[in-house]
């Protein structure tokens, strides 16, 4: 399923849990990261550090984000260079 952005292009999800959409977009700029949305929040996280790049989101979803990308940063990493290749994107298990 894809979630649109404010500038309209299609981002593929890869994850989603208690409301938040976890998504990648293809040829995204560096470093490698990903997108979490909630409600009209967005943040974009590095894979690496888990560090916010980019936007916020409130307080409790930012730690749910965090805790669920900690446990799953190789399967990020996966498809980040996959994103990087134009390879369609494998879904990745929520928090639960």
């Amino acid at each position: 399923m894809l979630a649109r952005s404010s500038k309209g292009a299609s981002m593929p999800r890869i994850s989603e849990f208690f409301g938040i959409v976890i998504g990648m977009y293809y040829n995204d700029h560096a470093p490698p990261h990903f997108h979490a949305k909630y409600a009209e929040h967005e943040a974009e996280v590095a894979i690496e550090s888990l560090a916010v790049l980019n936007g916020s989101l409130p307080r409790r979803a930012l730690a749910m984000v965090l805790e669920w990308a900690a446990v799953h940063r190789e399967e990020l990493r996966t498809n980040w260079e996959a994103a990087r290749e134009g390879k369609p994107l494998f879904r990745i298990r929520g928090l639960e």
